[in-house]
């Protein structure tokens, strides 16, 4: 299990590659709240659900004034079509060796069908203007967890 994120503190940078083969830069989004969420794998019941949650939700969060980026291990062309056939409308990252998701500490022990493997944790963050993390919340639920991450937001 690699270390969790505390609140109030800075948020780990990172630099990885989109869905389109744009590099993207946490801290290049300073100026507004960032979602950053970390997913299993690309097409598999849990991670599509919540991946069309974020979507399904994007247009209140926007108006809330914050980005999403969801990140996972997928290669960015597994992503591009994983965007394409669900119309995700935010960015998806690849973090291929897991780095991102090591120094966010969403990587860990889990149980998947009975047994317990090691692996990427479904984690949600909130990252203020300012950079710092204002949530963090490891082995969330694939489904309802936006909603109420949008109304906490919400204030």
């Amino acid at each position: 299990m690699t270390p969790q994120i505390q609140t109030d503190r800075q948020a780990p940078d990172f630099t990885l590659t989109d869905h389109e083969g744009r590099q993207v830069r946490l801290s290049d989004l300073r100026d507004r709240r960032v979602i950053v969420y970390f997913y299993p794998k690309a097409f598999t019941p849990g991670c599509t659900s919540e991946a069309c949650d974020f979507r399904d939700n994007l247009a209140s969060l926007e108006a809330l004034g914050v980005t999403v980026l969801g990140v996972s291990g997928d290669a960015p062309e597994t992503l591009r079509r994983f965007a394409e056939q669900h119309d995700l409308p935010y960015q998806l990252l690849s973090d291929p060796d897991s780095a991102t998701a090591r120094a966010w500490g969403a990587w860990g022990e889990k149980t998947v069908n009975g047994q317990t493997v090691v692996g990427p944790l479904r984690s949600t963050f909130v990252i203020e203007p300012d950079g710092t993390v204002s949530s963090a919340e490891y082995n969330v639920q694939a489904e309802g967890h936006v909603t109420d991450l949008r109304r906490r937001l919400a204030g």
